[in-house]
């Protein structure tokens, strides 16, 4: 099954709506410190709701302490960034794919989208907006993923 990733992720809320969102679709969440915020966060804790005992989490020290754990595991690296190569609608996932996203005022760097197999971006129609919300785009990217590996029941 895909797994979520959030490298440096800063904003509470959109990491409890990103965790709630894996909750609900048995997704693991992986996070790659640092972090802008505590795992004990009040705000983390409460755009969780109680869902939180559902989410499959997995905290990484380090960009190269996760590198080391996904090689293990096996899978791609699939890059979400606004300069991605490709539509995610036209990328075809795998079942052992982890969707990276960055923070939510850098995004990955190059360093990280350098490592990716792919990168893909969500098409904005407005020109002046230049990406969505992180907790809205990883359910975009998610959902898509799951619907084409025919998981969405």
């Amino acid at each position: 099954m895909p797994k979520v990733v959030l490298i440096q992720p800063l904003i509470p809320p959109n990491t409890g709506n990103i965790a709630r969102t894996c909750a609900a679709t048995d997704t693991e969440l992986h996070l790659v410190a640092p972090l802008g915020f505590e795992i004990s966060d009040r705000y983390l804790k409460r755009a969780g709701l109680d869902y939180w005992p559902y989410v499959k989490l997995h905290c990484h020290e380090s960009l190269d302490a996760f590198r080391a754990f996904s090689q293990a595991q096996g899978g791609r690296w699939i890059g979400f960034s606004t300069s991605g190569s490709s539509s995610y609608l036209q990328f075809k996932f795998a079942i052992e794919d982890w969707l990276l996203f960055g923070s939510e005022t850098t995004g990955l760097s190059a360093a990280v989208l350098s490592n990716c197999a792919a990168t893909v971006h969500i098409p904005m129609s407005q020109p002046k907006v230049r990406s969505l919300n992180l907790s809205v785009s990883v359910a975009v990217g998610l959902f898509e993923a799951r619907r084409q590996l025919e998981l969405m029941g």
